[in-house]
């Protein structure tokens, strides 16, 4: 089974896996389950961060702070998307037995299961309707992009392949869907109609790209770009780049040594994981590079950030 390679691992727990052998939950937590942003005004920045003894989901105001922890359950929360509304969280959590997708009230509260299933479910990610979260399941043989019904059930595969899929984003029109894939050298961007078929390749390159995520107007989609370099990548670690969603066009690198970009509703900032080694935080910066702010400031591993709309 080809892989990307961009994976970082957690440690979340002992879990069951599809041939029920105790495996480890792997998670990648510094780089975000991205999702489309809709048009709108920005508003609170949801993340994953360790709380002391698990990760948790919180949220932060990118403009006057003001954290607030959402989830807090004695089990390990991450990859959260706002829902198009700001109203929902859509997160993956264990429920005793695998990671489960959930969504929750931005304030906290009960959370609700929307999927149920023996295979670990990650990377959620809201449909710009609202009604439906694609994320990252298993199919019984490697990772496949799928979506759900917000309310549970009505599942369907999208990506079909001998390869992990990772990273599903919806566009704005609700008409596509990009993700990461393999193309047997190494990881690219690819976009797919939510209906399945043949996917359009968007980056292709020899380096690892990852993490996409669509611009809140649909054109644009930003991205990781890895080592080994390219014309691409001209940095030591990863940094973000921003491509044409129809592929085929030249790349705008944004910021270096980043990952896990999200746009903001109105499409002119990205928030992304700042890659320091000592204290990895959220930051902002436009789209088109400059001067960054930084947004958390903890002392732990902020990560995964996802810009919600107000």
């Amino acid at each position: 089974m080809a892989k990307s390679s961009n994976f970082v691992v957690l440690v979340a727990a002992g879990v069951l896996g599809a041939a029920g052998l105790l495996v480890l939950v792997v998670l990648v937590v510094q780089e975000r389950s991205v999702e489309a942003t809709s048009p709108g005004k920005p508003g609170r920045i949801a993340y994953s961060a360790y709380d002391g003894t698990n990760q948790a989901i919180y949220t932060i105001d990118p403009g006057a702070g003001g954290r607030f922890k959402v989830t807090d359950n004695g089990t390990n929360d991450f990859s959260p998307s706002y829902s198009p509304t700001g109203n929902n969280i859509a997160y993956s959590g264990h429920d005793g037995n695998d990671l489960e997708i959930y969504t929750i009230d931005p304030g906290g509260g009960e959370p609700l299961k929307i999927t149920d299933n023996d295979t670990n479910d990650f990377s959620p990610s809201y449909s710009p309707t609202g009604n439906d979260i694609a994320y990252v399941g298993y199919d019984g043989n490697d990772l496949e992009i799928y979506t759900i019904d917000v309310r549970g059930g009505g599942t369907h595969q999208v990506t079909d392949n001998d390869t992990d899929d990772l990273y599903p984003s919806y566009s704005p029109s609700g008409q596509t869907i990009a993700y990461e894939g393999y193309d047997g050298n190494d990881s690219e961007i690819y976009t797919i109609s939510v209906r399945g078929g043949e996917p359009l390749n968007v980056t292709d390159n020899d380096s690892n790209d990852s993490q996409p995520d669509y611009a809140p107007d649909g054109q644009t989609i930003a991205y990781v770009g890895y080592p080994p370099s390219s014309q691409e990548y001209d940095g030591t670690n990863e940094a973000i780049f921003t491509i044409g969603a129809s592929g085929g066009g030249s790349t705008s690198k944004v910021v270096d040594n980043a990952s896990a970009p999200s746009y903001s509703p109105n499409g002119k900032r990205l928030a992304y994981l700042g890659n320091t080694p000592a204290n990895p935080a959220i930051y902002t910066i436009g789209v088109g590079g400059g001067s960054k702010v930084k947004v958390t400031d903890t002392g732990v591993a902020d990560s995964e950030p996802s810009w919600g709309s107000q």
